[in-house]
């Protein structure tokens, strides 16, 4: 059976475990993510010793994983087996079969990265149907669900931040979940015990993002028309590229500007309509009501066209001799005027 990545955290801390785990998907994440939890929370530090095994697909075939699943656990009510690496086995015979008779005392792993089963195939297909197996796909985050994990990851060990500051960190950063979560757990650590609030200043101070002249701070001057503050920002990247640049920036403004094509065609356009079209927070949603007005859905689709063009320029395709910096100011020359 298929499940959620949280359903499937609340069931394995609830220890209602099932006998075997096909984690698959781009997101590595949530896979490991989940399979660290089984592998540090199933089995005492001194069970792990005789019925914990971990292995990679590269160094194995599902036949000898199978015959360590139909082992019996030492002294222990479970055995564990984790499989890294899943994607690089190549025969599963051996596990559709071992569907048919599980070992209740067996917990199976398997974690299978940059990929998914087929599930119009038989292994997909017996693994999505079958009541004991739960099948998880990792799936990418979008950009726009990004402040919602981030404020979720946070909210766990009761620290709240506020709205620029998630922003910063979101567009700064970008969708690498493993280091965005790198970068939060340097955020949780350099807070104080008496200050569980993040803010712009917290974040220049602990993980060294530049409050004024990021990612975020550019995306919101561009899609607001502060021409000043959107060329202050571009000098800054020139003399500061790990501040920010084009491939950086046109990811975000992209999302932003499909968005805002999407949101002229909404029904409602104030502050809860927009949220409610596009699934996203009321404080989100207030960034599009300027730009709404600002640019008209012919000049969105230009600019939508346009993001498109000189993403494929900065990475050199039909350009040998502008550069990154130079493609960056005509692109936003061309959205802001």
């Amino acid at each position: 059976m298929t499940t959620t990545y949280d359903s499937l955290l609340k069931d394995l801390k609830a220890r209602k475990f099932s006998p075997i785990y096909y984690l698959m998907g781009e997101e590595a994440y949530f896979i490991d993510s989940i399979s660290d939890y089984i592998e540090k929370n199933v089995l005492s530090e001194t069970e792990q010793d005789f019925n914990q095994t971990v292995v990679f697909g590269a160094d194995t075939n599902m036949q000898n994983i199978i015959d360590m699943a139909k082992r019996y656990p030492m002294m222990s009510e479970y055995q564990v087996v984790i499989v890294k690496e899943a994607q690089a086995l190549k025969n599963t015979d051996a596990l559709e079969q071992y569907l048919s008779h599980m070992m209740p005392t067996t917990i199976l792993v398997f974690c299978h990265k940059n990929g998914t089963l087929d599930k119009r195939k038989k292994l997909g297909g017996m693994l999505t149907k079958h009541k004991d197996a739960v099948l998880f796909v990792s799936n990418k985050l979008r950009e726009d669900k990004l402040p919602q994990f981030v404020t979720s990851y946070l909210k766990t060990d009761g620290i709240s931040i506020n709205e620029q500051a998630v922003q910063i960190i979101v567009t700064s950063i970008g969708s690498d979940l493993s280091r965005l979560v790198s970068e939060i757990d340097k955020l949780k650590i350099g807070l104080s015990d008496t200050n569980k609030r993040i803010t712009p200043e917290t974040v220049e101070e602990i993980i060294g993002i530049n409050k004024d002249f990021n990612n975020y701070e550019l995306v919101n001057a561009v899609t607001h028309k502060h021409i000043f503050k959107a060329n202050q920002i571009i000098s800054y990247f020139e003399k500061n590229d790990k501040a920010g640049s084009l491939f950086s920036a046109i990811p975000y403004l992209f999302t932003f500007y499909s968005n805002l094509m999407q949101i002229h065609y909404s029904p409602r356009k104030d502050e809860h309509g927009i949220a409610e079209w596009l699934g996203i927070p009321s404080w989100m949603a207030r960034n599009y009501i300027l730009p709404l007005r600002l640019f008209s859905p012919g000049k969105t689709l230009q600019i939508i066209s346009k993001l498109r063009e000189f993403d494929m320029r900065g990475k050199g395709v039909n350009n040998n001799t502008t550069s990154k910096e130079e493609l960056l100011k005509e692109l936003l020359f061309f959205i802001l005027h």
